[in-house]
């Protein structure tokens, strides 16, 4: 029976190299996904895009391609990556400029594009998912729009025989399904294995989560071996049979529970999770340990997908300042209480017009409300922050400067000041008919 391996090179867009490094050399791949794209990560490329047209691309692109693409062309393995972000064309123009600096010949990439719909989407009428306002209460801000592509276009650029195929937005499943179609022969309309294969594809898309990352809880949930933690491998056969392992002797462990932890990942409705490919059912999928390390997976199922995509929207939502300051000793908390309390009354003085203002005792309240203990065991030091969102970047740039000031002018003892401004690219989400997105592949050649 056929069967094919996948291996997950990076589960985000800052991840590590030496797993991916380590599964092209030891872990008997047929194919490597880098996955690195999400809302928050596609609307800063495009920012980057907006300043130099050539960019817009991940940042590590060029590091991966150099790291990996010598192995993987020299055994035949194919990397699919969306690390083209918002500017695939430039990132795989790139990619040939790798490959000639590295002495590789016949080096073909395929170039997945379609996902930018910022022209169709002008002077489109619909409301946007997450706030049910129409579509042009933002259309003055919007600096980016990309439709979530499936596995189809991916699966269909395979067939070309490509060493790379780099995509822009898809759905993160799609990136590990497009080579499950086509090396296993299966149809897209083929709702049972496309359903497990979109399973499997979740499973993976987060690459360390699954092998122990995200999981580790010292004294409940111990990972032996982290610091060499080992990225996931998927091998699925022709008939949907699945298992999720990963290379011998690396770091981190794959059994029920990691796998479980993973699948509940960002899942809304379980009966219902929709990727551009199907709707997803997770609600029988059982999970079996086989061998050390090799967990099975069964019980994938799905509904036809729906006759539209997600499309992400980026738009500019105004600034972000903040400034941060550190006490310590006894009194720390009640210091950075009235430092934080000067900080509110100053910004009122100065007229700052804030959206929203957040001042957090890091240790105390800031990832939480208020620990109710602390009076009674006082922390020995405590770090203020104050960050708030403003529609004037000068207004941003006085929040940190009222925090820096409390050096001479605050409480005593405050020290490790900083303070930053950035651009807030926010994110918000339309449906899109799926014949108004217009799929293509470019080839790139080395020869």
């Amino acid at each position: 029976m056929k069967k094919v391996r996948i291996g997950a090179g990076s589960g985000y867009a800052g991840d590590r190299i030496e797993p991916a490094i380590e599964l092209l050399e030891k872990g008997n791949i047929d194919y490597l996904v880098f996955e690195a794209l999400a809302e928050r990560t596609i609307a800063r490329e495009n920012l980057d895009k907006l300043k130099d047209s050539s960019k817009g691309f991940n940042p590590l692109l060029e590091e991966r391609m150099m790291r990996s693409l010598p192995i993987a062309k020299k055994k035949g393995i194919p990397i699919i990556t969306n690390m083209g972000a918002a500017n695939p064309e430039s990132a795989g123009e790139l990619i040939c400029k790798i490959g000639e600096k590295l002495g590789l010949n016949n080096l073909k990439i395929a170039v997945i594009i379609g996902d930018d719909v910022m022209e169709t989407i002008n002077g489109y009428n619909t409301n946007l998912l997450e706030t049910d306002e129409p579509l042009h209460t933002i259309e003055d801000k919007i600096e980016s729009a990309n439709a979530y592509l499936g596995a189809d276009i991916i699966a269909k650029a395979l067939t070309l025989g490509p060493d790379v195929v780099i995509t822009g937005r898809v759905g993160d499943p799609s990136l590990f399904l497009a080579p499950m179609m086509h090396a296993l022969n299966w149809s897209y309309d083929d709702y049972d294995k496309i359903g497990q294969g979109s399973v499997i594809g979740h499973l993976m898309e987060c690459a360390g989560q699954i092998t122990g990352g995200y999981f580790a809880d010292p004294g409940y949930k111990d990972v032996p071996n982290l610091e060499r933690l080992g990225f996931p491998i998927c091998e699925v056969y022709e008939d949907g049979k699945a298992f999720i392992t990963k290379v011998e002797a690396s770091g981190g462990t794959v059994t029920t529970a990691t796998c479980k932890e993973q699948m509940l990942y960002e899942i809304h409705d379980p009966s219902e999770y929709i990727t551009p490919d199907c709707v997803v059912d997770f609600t029988n999928v059982t999970f079996k340990e086989v061998a050390k390390d090799k967990v099975e997976v069964i019980g994938g199922r799905a509904k036809p997908r729906t006759s539209t995509y997600k499309v992400s929207i980026g738009y500019r939502n105004g600034f972000i300042g903040e400034g941060q300051m550190s006490y310590g000793g006894p009194g720390a908390v009640s210091r950075a209480k009235l430092a934080g309390d000067i900080v509110k009354k100053r910004l009122s003085l100065r007229n700052v017009r804030t959206n929203h203002l957040q001042v957090d005792y890091i240790g105390i309240a800031s990832l939480h409300q208020e620990a109710s203990d602390w009076l009674e065991n006082e922390p020995y030091e405590v770090r203020l922050r104050v960050a708030g969102i403003t529609p004037q970047y000068d207004d941003a740039v006085k929040i940190g400067q009222e925090v820096e000031t409390l050096l001479t002018n605050g409480p005593y003892g405050g020290a490790g000041d900083f303070k930053s401004v950035r651009e807030i690219i926010a994110v918000l989400s339309i449906l899109l008919p799926r014949d108004m997105v217009k799929t293509d592949i470019v080839i790139k050649e080395l020869n």
